[in-house]
């Protein structure tokens, strides 16, 4: 079986693009569990609300950024 560089370097980029787009779940979920643990701490403590959001935004900001860098380098492999 004789298989030539570009196609093989085609179909390797096809499979990290797949791979990195999974990466994108990970910030959905992140953003998810914080997102529930800033309303439970709400819930809890009413009065400190305004530090806890703004932890919140802080760590959904970060979170979202590694999903953003993962749909980039999918990107980037997608279309090379």
């Amino acid at each position: 079986m004789n298989i030539d560089a570009k196609s093989f370097i085609t179909a390797m980029s096809a499979i990290g693009a797949g791979l990195a787009a999974i990466g994108c779940l990970g910030g959905g979920i992140g953003v998810g569990n914080a997102a529930a643990k800033a309303v439970e701490g709400v819930s809890r403590q009413p009065e400190a609300s305004g530090k806890i959001m703004s932890t919140f935004f802080v760590t959904a900001a970060l979170s979202e950024v590694t999903a953003i860098y993962s749909l980039l380098i999918a990107l980037i492999l997608a279309f090379k």
